[in-house]
């Protein structure tokens, strides 16, 4: 059992060359400091597990600044303030959610931190479907790929946090969507609990063949998160105007060469088509409504869900990387409170 006074961090040691390893982070104990005005002590009880975070600990330019030697993992975190000193924005007992990191409590004055409402949704899905991986979601589709209905939608990683939300809320607005996941076990999630209209296993079928036998016509947009040869291949299925909206490149994450760039990118200029880069911080300001749409589609049956829970901040690395194992489906979480 942990000790009250004291914080277990998740430290970053050694940038990795291609996947971390056992030498990337260091779980080490510090005292709590005792909290200045305006402070707050909130006791951590998940963490989101993201691919993003795999570009953060690499020395290069990117839309944030890099996690530094040294420094506590960078996360998204949900939990309860426990303590405050002085005047706060949120009080004891509130649950709130924000950049916490990856350690056992985190002491803040409340930048960047939401509070959130636990007999609305469970706590947990704050840092899921109704936190990063579901505003990436909801404005990635909906303002980046500008859904409308009778659009062809098709989603790579769609079996994944963002990639199985995408599916859904193209399927209420109204358009055909099809999925690409590997194995058959998540395409059948994702048709079958989700109501995708197909399903594409990039593992055990021709990749070009699956996407031509499910969109003989081509596709409207393109959500792509796993980037190299699954990109490559949508590119060849896109109509005129149709929209790619680049969300994430797992396949290209832990690259020990160069990055793999897409070839049929002239489909572009053909098509007359788009892409477009998302990040999901730049919706920052919009992330209220977002939420509230969110929640009342959960609230209405038209939204499931799919968690990954994973238990103790000692196992940080190696539940991290199941991220990139392709053995998990949905969010990836980690609980750190005992």
């Amino acid at each position: 059992m942990k000790n009250k006074n004291c914080n277990q961090q998740q430290i970053l040691k050694k940038r990795p060359n291609g996947l971390p390893d056992k030498n990337t982070w260091e779980l080490i104990e510090t005292d709590l400091k005792e909290l200045s005005d305006g402070e707050m002590l909130i006791e951590q009880e998940y963490i989101s597990l993201d691919p993003a975070m795999r570009g953060w600990i690499n020395q290069t330019r990117s839309y944030i600044p890099p996690v530094e030697i040294d420094d506590v993992m960078r996360a998204g975190s949900v939990g309860k303030v426990i303590k405050t000193e002085g005047k706060t924005i949120f009080n004891v007992g509130d649950y709130v959610t924000g950049w916490g990191g990856v350690q056992t409590y985190c002491i803040t004055k409340g930048e960047n931190f939401y509070k959130v409402d636990i007999q609305k949704a469970p706590l947990s899905y704050y840092i899921g479907i109704l936190g990063m991986p579901g505003m990436t979601a909801y404005f990635g589709i909906l303002e980046v790929g500008e859904v409308k209905q009778g659009d062809v939608v098709l989603v790579s990683g769609a079996a994944g946090a963002v990639g199985s939300v995408v599916g859904q809320i193209a399927k209420i607005k109204g358009c055909k969507v099809f999925g690409i996941a590997g194995g058959k076990t998540k395409c059948n999630y994702i048709t079958d609990k989700l109501g995708f209209d197909g399903a594409i296993d990039y593992k055990n079928e021709n990749l070009i063949e699956g996407i031509k036998k499910h969109c003989p016509k081509g596709i409207d947009i393109y959500f792509d998160n796993v980037g190299g040869e699954i990109l490559d291949s949508a590119l060849i299925f896109l109509r005129k105007k149709a929209r790619v909206v680049i969300c994430g490149a797992i396949s290209q994450y832990n690259a020990v060469s160069n990055i793999e760039g897409p070839k049929n990118y002239l489909s572009l200029l053909v098509n007359r088509a788009s892409m477009k880069g998302m990040v999901v911080l730049d919706y920052a300001p919009k992330y209220p409504e977002a939420m509230k749409q969110m929640a009342l589609w959960i609230l209405e049956g038209k939204l499931s869900y799919k968690q990954d829970v994973y238990s103790g901040i000692e196992n940080f690395r190696e539940t991290f990387l199941r991220l990139f194992s392709g053995d998990k489906m949905g969010k990836l979480i980690l609980k750190i409170k005992e």
